[in-house]
């Protein structure tokens, strides 16, 4: 289990994408960590990382991942720090930065996403 701070804002997306997807919150935190991570290769990547997690965040949200996907975020934050040498802090803080820059991108386009990821399933993302 994890705690990642999120907007209040962006809590509602979540569980409106769980919600057309008919998952849980948990699920879709994994599937957006899945499709954001491959996205984090350069040096940009890595300073919008550290934007998003430099900008407040007032709620906090419980989530539970997978040991194999929660292990990535160690080598992820490590990478991180390499390439801006600023420490990101905590996987925690880690996957709250990666959720948040998965969250900015557009609504339709995550539930696009997470359709793809689960072949079959419906998108139907609620009205925001």
């Amino acid at each position: 289990m994890l705690t990642v701070r999120i907007t209040a804002a962006e809590r509602t997306l979540l569980r409106r994408l769980a919600q057309g997807h008919r998952s849980d919150v948990s699920e879709v935190v994994a599937d957006g960590l899945l499709d954001i991570i491959p996205t984090l290769s350069t040096q940009a990547d890595a300073f919008r990382l550290l934007g998003a997690l430099a900008a407040p965040a007032p709620c906090a949200l419980t989530v539970w991942l997978p040991t194999p996907l929660a292990d990535l975020l160690v080598p992820g934050a490590a990478r991180i720090a390499q390439v801006t040498q600023v420490r990101v802090g905590s996987a925690s803080a880690m996957l709250g930065a990666a959720l948040r820059l998965w969250l900015a991108q557009d609504p339709s386009r995550l539930a696009a996403n997470l359709s793809v990821m689960h072949a079959g399933r419906p998108a139907a993302l609620v009205a925001a």
